[in-house]
């Protein structure tokens, strides 16, 4: 008798991403552009660690960045950097410390930045830096 094989869902793993994840990511990938315009190098996108994830490390000379980025469509719901808490900006520095241990770094400073992108409809995207949020 054949053993029973585990059925896969091909349209589950061929599926497209839900529209909050590709928005998501397209915030993302606006932001790393945007800090390296400006002069960062994001050395590390979407590190996770058993206390969370952080979007974008980067390094602004000496000093280690740690940014989280939000996306929205629209303000319904406030400005995109509006929804980084302090507690959120708290857990953003624990998460920098744990990446600074993980990889034995001796940055010269430690900060926490929070890029927020607003995607309206039919027009260009509109990019918020916050630098030095939670200190």
């Amino acid at each position: 008798m054949a053993t029973p094989r585990a059925r896969t869902d091909e349209a589950a793993v061929s599926a497209p991403a839900p529209a909050r994840v590709r928005l998501g990511r397209y915030g993302e990938d606006l932001a790393a552009r945007y800090l390296r315009e400006r002069g960062l190098e994001v050395l590390d996108r979407n590190w996770r660690c058993e206390h969370g994830e952080v979007d974008i490390v980067a390094a602004d000379g000496p000093c280690l960045v740690v940014c989280e980025v939000k996306t929205r469509r629209g303000t319904g719901f406030g400005d995109p950097v509006e929804a980084v808490t302090l507690a959120k900006a708290l857990r953003l520095r624990r998460l920098a410390a744990a990446y600074v241990h993980a990889r034995g770094l001796h940055p010269g400073a430690l900060r926490v930045d929070v890029v927020g992108v607003l995607c309206r409809p039919g027009r260009p995207a509109e990019i918020r830096h916050v630098v030095g949020v939670g200190s």
